[in-house]
């Protein structure tokens, strides 16, 4: 491992900081993958080092100092060693201290503009995604802890802040890049239920006979269809239009993307367009 002295931090009130596997995204490349030297103070935890360093602490699932597990509260002193490590995949620490909290129950997400174009994406694959497009950071960051919603967003700085308890900086650039990440890293292919829900507004989807809707539809759409679902919140109709292979195609690209890919509910019909 190379060595990298901070030019701040070379007196007796510093600290050694190792960072482990991606979260050196997160820090300068001069710095990435080096023994690095931090300032500490007497009134700082671990996690203020931790951040102060660029690492937004959701990204974080084991800190130790000098071999020890310890938490986010834990106050280093000069000389420590501390090794900041990320979401661990395969590796059992459960005898560990984890700093990050439990996953939440059921997985819900909350997505902000920088991941505009993956919110519809995360709707079509069958996830709870509410999008809050014109909040802002503080804003977002409120909903997440009111809502108990997973914070997804590509701004480290709204990770960093205190009251956010999940979240995840999605690294990827790309939607469907970005969707595959998402599933992946939270370990939601277990949850996919592709085309059950709302791709405008989120909400679950359920059937509805053709007598109900059938005033709402085209002429065309009565002849030619007989099975159409009905959101639970906006109230639009929907039916298995002329983008239904499209939408297969799309579906099935992600599903195929991921570590372990989920099976598709069979009895789900594939719903594409809508009407009010």
């Amino acid at each position: 491992m190379n060595t990298h002295t901070d030019e701040i931090a070379t007196g007796q009130d510093s600290l050694e900081l190792r960072v482990y596997a991606e979260l050196n995204d997160f820090l300068p490349p001069r710095s990435r993958f080096a023994v690095l030297r931090r300032p500490v103070r007497s009134h700082q935890t671990v996690k203020d080092v931790v951040e102060a360093a660029g690492i937004p602490h959701t990204e974080v699932d084991l800190l130790l100092v000098n071999g020890e597990s310890v938490g986010f509260g834990h106050r280093p002193r000069p000389g420590d060693r501390l090794a900041v490590y990320p979401v661990f995949e395969s590796l059992d620490i459960t005898a560990l201290t984890r700093v990050r909290p439990h996953p939440l129950r059921e997985p819900r997400l909350l997505v902000d503009v920088n991941l505009g174009g993956a919110a519809r994406l995360l709707r079509l694959m069958g996830l709870d995604v509410r999008c809050e497009f014109a909040a802002g950071d503080a804003r977002l960051a409120e909903i997440s802890v009111d809502d108990h919603r997973i914070l997804l967003t590509r701004d480290r700085g709204l990770l960093a802040r205190r009251i956010v308890t999940h979240g995840l900086f999605v690294r990827a650039e790309h939607p469907v890049d970005q969707v595959v990440e998402v599933i992946d890293r939270l370990d939601l292919s277990g949850c996919l239920a592709p085309l059950t829900r709302c791709l405008r507004c989120g909400a679950a989807l359920e059937d509805v006979d053709k007598a109900e809707v059938a005033d709402r539809l085209p002429p065309h759409i009565r002849r030619h269809h007989d099975a159409f679902r009905r959101c639970t919140g906006c109230d639009r109709v929907y039916w298995a239009g002329t983008h239904r292979d499209r939408l297969d195609e799309l579906v099935a690209r992600i599903v195929s993307a991921t570590r372990r890919p989920a099976q598709r509910t069979p009895d789900a019909p594939p719903p594409d367009r809508l009407r009010d």
